[in-house]
């Protein structure tokens, strides 16, 4: 049998990571959560992952461009 990335895995078990700006990542449950993420769903099925973060995850972009086009906005 072939070996999948952790990553490819539509069975492997995930946690959802997050970062300072509030970015996400689907992070496979065997690996060592990076520095500078920390888990904020999980560990739970691939598919149960994936539905958090189409639920939770309305802006990809960072915190801090997001607070500075609100300010933006504000300011005109």
């Amino acid at each position: 049998m072939e070996n999948l990335n952790p990553f490819d895995d539509p069975n492997g078990v995930c946690c959802v990571l997050s970062n300072d700006q509030q970015q996400f990542s689907l992070w496979p449950d065997t690996l060592l959560v990076p520095a500078g993420w920390h888990v904020v769903f999980g560990p739970s099925a691939r598919e149960q992952c994936a539905n958090w973060l189409e639920e939770n995850w309305r802006d990809m972009r960072p915190q801090s461009l997001r607070l500075h086009d609100a300010a933006s906005f504000e300011q005109e």
